[in-house]
């Protein structure tokens, strides 16, 4: 979609990462530091026709790593569903995917992907996962009786709490 509005350098950065490598990743950060910082990525629907994915609480390095890592994974035919777990993204820790409720996909947290759904398919966004990960002392996940009050803090959940 085109609409006739020029596009800024960032966003034909994004247009042009997407095109290229099949993902975009921003990196969002509290100046503050009261905020955990978060990576999601750019372009998962239109290069392998899954939902966003976010991941909170690590450096951004590594939250840039894991989020290459999915894609790659995705890109050689897994699938992203609520409960996924996988190996291979963190070293030595699975982590958990968890289907995101679609009020949670927000600009607060998705505003690149929202634009470049919006522009690319001419609707909302609405398909997105968190990426989880456990803390590294325990090997719990937030939603674990005993999980860390810092790995829980570090990892807002945009997913639904209760399997019910």
């Amino acid at each position: 979609m085109t609409t006739g509005i020029p596009l800024t350098d960032y966003e034909q950065k994004i247009i042009d990462y997407v095109e290229n490598d099949g993902c975009f990743v921003t990196g969002v950060f509290d100046p503050d530091d009261i905020e955990p910082s978060f990576s999601y990525s750019v372009g998962f629907p239109k290069s392998v026709r899954q939902g966003e994915v976010i991941v909170f609480g690590l450096s951004h390095s590594l939250m840039h790593q894991m989020i290459n890592a999915i894609w790659k994974s995705c890109s050689q035919g897994v699938v992203l569903a609520d409960g996924l777990k996988m190996s291979g993204i963190l070293d030595g820790f699975q982590i958990i995917v968890r289907k995101i409720v679609p009020e949670k996909i927000v600009p607060e947290f998705f505003n690149s992907a929202i634009w470049f759904h919006r522009r690319t398919f001419e609707r909302e966004l609405v398909d997105a996962y968190q990426i989880v990960w456990p803390g590294a002392q325990q090997g719990l996940f937030p939603w674990e009786a005993g999980c860390d009050e810092y790995v829980i803090a570090q990892q807002p959940a945009l997913y639904q709490l209760s399997t019910h």
